[in-house]
């Protein structure tokens, strides 16, 4: 008999060898990966309650949680995953989850867990005892909703991670910042979580330190250190930390900063593990349109001379400010051409570094007067305000500002058009992220938790929008692509935004600053109020199922109703990479287009196949590959989407080892001109990159 690894392989063979999908063979290898692995190491239990009562006993479980609950209740949630009478699509889905997701016993040898079983714990914990949440949770989790992976791992355990995906923070000048910092990133990396670190606050090389000139290292030392650290606080031995740094292009040190991604770099600069990310304010492109050159800055001027920090301000606007200024040193002139076409080179060879347009970022932020948004995480769709802490010495009390954790969640979105009401859907989502919020204390980095407790943000997303779209016979950038994700996350975006009204509403309280931002002035749904109505495509109103067309009347009484009452969360929406969780619940990946019908995955020793959802020998011509694809209508169907998101969307761009420098180059602007926020990786065809595992949700 074939293992199920072999069975699962020979769909790979079988496609090269005739280009017809075989799928009967990943039905086989799941049949003979539950025959094989999962039947045979399955703990029986002869009722739910010996189950529950083992699971407390042996310590797998906190038992505050459950006791909350009636048992009649908790065999009631049990028996609504269990009569979806789920099946795992794929081997790739099963797997996935009973090596990533189920509880095993301590030694390993046994499986404790089935999906309905994590899936029914996550409902009750999340809940908190709120019964009609916890049923409405388990419904659209079996149906349409999944939150991030740390949620779903740790929710209920005893000895658990934490519950969120991943964090920002904010390092200030001074060498009490920078080793308090590198504390956090050792902390936050410990939990699990992928760290995003700004160094556009920290003098560059060769500017004095207490008068005395050429004393400063600059940014790369620190640089190297947070890679060590991260590397060191490997979560127990079984992966990497995931960390990324954060330059302002018009930093003294970005060249340096651009090249430690490159395969030749200077081992001195060279960064193996840690990600990169540049930030890029307007005025850059602008020079760069003239072919002008720009002038480099080093924040400690900046900040001397006007009180502020770079990150603090505005690039663009202070640009010419900072010219004039006989106390503002021009450390360095480089064409803005030249130094865009090095980062095009780095991209090309490494994937890196992500880029985060600034203006675009903060001109479309509605918190505008409570600060700017300084940065982005590791997968570039987390985009919320930070104030800088200031860290003292030893004997003073430090004074802590707002840096950032964030949990995600995503909807499939080929089921959300089916649930029976998308209302009620969303609403539970935001709940249940809110309760991942509310439960959140990171107790250890004290400017997160504030943060957290302030502002109560999450970061709601989708995923399966390329599957959705082939079962409607719709192709992946099309017109109607772009109209159906343009309604969809409209509604997305109204409904989150009533679910946050409401608990605003039933909690008598707001996030902190909620009173000087735009949703309490009105200002924020002025797009909505005054849009063009238009009824959507027949094809597009099939797309959309029990999804609802969201009219200016709702907008209207929404926006009377957020002025009033407020909204509880911050930050609402965000859409993640999606990994792991997607092959679980047999999804694309986010809203990005497949990069393969069927997939090869590499682990360890084993390779899996993974054919995408819904493909059949039928359809294959509405999967277009994303490298086959023209990305400017990717970058466009993104740019639909955008509208509706007040975070951001991680927007990886695909290429060819055809494309020169100036093709990537022109897609980057022309992302930047049609208001894209941030962009991930340049990924391209063959080449291998590290996932971001913190987010793949």
């Amino acid at each position: 008999m074939k293992s199920y690894l072999t069975l699962n392989n020979e769909i790979l063979n079988h496609y090269h060898q005739t280009g017809k999908i075989d799928l009967e063979k990943d039905r086989e290898a799941t049949r003979q990966y539950f025959i094989e692995h999962v039947n045979q190491k399955m703990r029986k239990f002869s009722s739910l309650e010996e189950k529950i009562r083992f699971f407390i006993e042996e310590g797998y479980y906190e038992k505050e949680f459950l006791q909350k609950y009636s048992f009649e209740f908790i065999n009631k949630i049990f028996d609504i995953a269990y009569s979806y009478r789920f099946r795992f699509q794929t081997f790739m889905s099963a797997s996935k989850f009973f090596e990533s997701y189920a509880m095993k016993s301590r030694d390993g040898k046994e499986i404790l867990e089935t999906y309905e079983d994590r899936m029914s714990i996550i409902a009750l914990y999340l809940a908190n005892g709120d019964e009609l949440l916890a049923e409405k949770a388990i419904r659209a989790m079996m149906e349409a909703f999944q939150p991030a992976t740390p949620t779903t791992l740790n929710s209920g355990k005893k000895a658990r991670g934490e519950l969120v995906s991943c964090f920002k923070l904010s390092m200030d000048d001074s060498m009490n910042s920078i080793a308090e910092n590198l504390g956090y990133c050792l902390e936050l990396s410990r939990l699990g979580g992928g760290v995003g670190v700004n160094l556009t606050d920290l003098r560059p090389l060769g500017d004095p330190i207490k008068g005395i000139a050429n004393r400063a290292s600059g940014v790369m030392p620190v640089a190297k250190l947070l890679e060590n650290a991260f590397s060191y606080s490997n979560q127990l031995g079984q992966r990497n930390g995931s960390g990324v740094a954060y330059l302002n292009i018009f930093h003294a040190d970005i060249e340096e900063f651009i090249s430690s991604k490159k395969p030749n770099a200077d081992e001195k600069i060279r960064l193996q593990t840690l990600s990169t990310g540049v930030i890029i304010p307007d005025i850059f492109f602008e020079l760069m349109k003239k072919d002008e050159d720009i002038v480099l800055f080093s924040p400690y001027d900046i900040y001397r001379e006007y009180g502020k920090r770079m990150s603090e301000i505005s690039i663009t606007e202070m640009y010419g400010e900072l010219l004039n200024n006989p106390n503002i040193r021009k450390l360095k002139q480089i064409n803005a051409r030249k130094l865009y076409t090095e980062i095009k080179k780095s991209q090309f060879e490494s994937g890196y570094p992500f880029e985060i347009f600034d203006d675009n970022v903060n001109k479309q932020h509605p918190l505008k007067k409570l600060g700017r948004v300084k940065m982005s995480n590791l997968c570039t769709e987390i985009l919320q305000v930070q104030q800088t802490s200031i860290i003292n010495d030893q004997d003073t009390p430090n004074e802590y500002g707002l840096d950032v954790s964030c949990n995600l969640g995503s909807l499939d979105i080929h089921h959300a058009t089916k649930f029976h009401d998308f209302e009620e859907l969303v609403d539970t989502a935001m709940r249940l992220l809110t309760q991942v919020s509310l439960m959140t204390n990171i107790k250890n980095v004290p400017s997160v938790k504030k943060a957290n407790q302030m502002m109560h943000s999450v970061g709601l997303g989708v995923m399966n929008l390329h599957g959705h779209l082939v079962t409607q016979n719709i192709l992946y950038g099309s017109k109607e692509s772009i109209e159906f994700i343009d309604y969809f996350m409209e509604a997305l975006n109204f409904f989150s935004l009533k679910a946050s009204m409401l608990l605003a509403k039933e909690k008598g309280e707001t996030f902190y600053g909620f009173e000087i931002s735009e949703y309490a002035n009105g200002h924020y749904f002025e797009k909505y109020v005054n849009k063009l109505e238009k009824e959507p495509s027949e094809l597009v109103k099939k797309a959309l199922g029990n999804v609802p067309i969201i009219t200016k009347e709702m907008w209207r009484k929404l926006k009377e109703d957020v002025m009033k009452y407020g909204l509880f969360n911050a930050y609402r929406l965000a859409i993640a990479p999606t990994g792991s969780i997607s092959y679980v619940r047999s999804c694309t990946a986010s809203i990005a287009p497949i990069t393969e019908r069927v997939e090869i995955r590499d682990y360890a020793d084993s390779r899996t196949i993974y054919p995408m959802p819904f493909l059949n020998n039928d359809n294959q011509h509405l999967y277009v590959e994303a490298y086959d694809m023209n990305v400017y209508k990717i970058i466009d169907l993104y740019v639909a989407a955008q509208k509706h998101v007040d975070q951001g969307i991680s927007m990886t761009l695909y290429v060819t080892d055809k494309w020169t420098t100036e093709q990537l180059a022109k897609a980057y602007i022309y992302a930047w001109m049609r208001g894209i926020k941030t962009v991930y990786y340049v990924r391209q065809r063959l080449q291998s990159l590290e996932e971001c595992v913190a987010c793949t949700i």
